[in-house]
């Protein structure tokens, strides 16, 4: 028998206005990608400016990366994910996202689903500056500039390319683009690599349909691929087929993750502890 991972991380379930609108099944996530991206320079009194500054010519990189976008790539999942969401959501963002799922994709409605962030990283790469640092002193001209740009990678994608792609944007031989490095919970350095999306399983698909539905009645559950990244990422790399049910509902129209009092109801943690109990025991007894 295949071996495979139930995580408990990715897959979250969305609600509106207080309304179940479907679970989801992680069945792919974007690669998580730093780079360094630094300026560097002789430096010297800021009495006498040079035509040279490493802020300077960060910035202008930056000011470069700000105004490129990645091109659209739609894959099985993303594919899928789209027109199962057109059949819930009704209304024009629903024609938007079938015209976006056909296999030459609208390039209005691209436009338009790109301009909502949730959209836009779903359809593209992202890569996006995040973190500054320059200069050492208030009365000296910078030495150095740097800023940490975070991209979230398409599976299949090499980040090699992206590395290649960040250095064409900037197009300034004089700014070093370079990998953070990454390293594991024992200190081994991670390169990033490909982590391809893992197959639709039917006994997955039900198992998880099943056990939501003793829970909240019927439910839509979608596969889905995750703009951010989980721990499935190292199983997925080595070849373990991974899905994300999180089991828990969050507010479609206010995602908390990673920003100011990020939270889920209490009612909703308890749910979500009944429904991964029902999960383990249907997957338990399918095999």
């Amino acid at each position: 028998m295949r071996k495979y991972c139930i995580n408990l991380d990715g897959g979250d379930f969305m609600s509106k206005n207080g309304k179940k609108i479907y679970g989801a099944i992680q069945a792919s996530e974007k690669v998580y990608a730093d780079f360094q991206i630094e300026a560097k320079n002789p430096g010297g009194h800021s009495s006498r400016p040079t035509s040279e500054n490493a802020i300077y010519q960060l910035a202008a990189a930056l000011s470069k990366l700000e105004k490129f976008s990645f091109p659209v790539e739609i894959n099985e999942i993303t594919r899928s994910m789209l027109v199962k969401t057109a059949e819930i959501e009704g209304g024009p963002l629903a024609a938007d996202m079938k015209a976006a799922a056909q296999p030459h994709p609208d390039d209005a409605a691209i436009q338009r689903l790109s301009e909502m962030p949730f959209y836009n990283a779903l359809l593209r790469t992202t890569c996006v500056a995040t973190m500054l640092s320059g200069g050492h002193a208030p009365n000296a001209l910078p030495q150095t500039a740097r800023a940490n740009v975070n991209c979230r990678i398409l599976p299949g994608v090499d980040p090699n390319t992206i590395r290649h792609t960040l250095v064409t944007v900037i197009e300034n031989p004089k700014i070093n683009v370079a990998f953070v490095e990454q390293r594991d919970a024992d200190g081994n350095l991670v390169p990033p690599g490909l982590v391809p999306p893992s197959p639709l399983r039917p006994d997955v698909m039900k198992a998880v349909a099943t056990s939501a539905s003793a829970i909240w009645g019927e439910l839509p559950i979608l596969p889905v691929m995750d703009t951010g990244a989980s721990d499935g990422r190292y199983l997925r790399a080595a070849g373990i087929p991974t899905y994300g049910v999180a089991g828990v509902f969050l507010d479609l129209d206010n995602r908390r993750a990673h920003g100011q009092d990020e939270r889920v109801r209490v009612q909703e943690f308890y749910d979500g502890v009944a429904f991964n109990h029902n999960l383990i025991l249907a997957l338990a007894t399918s095999q």
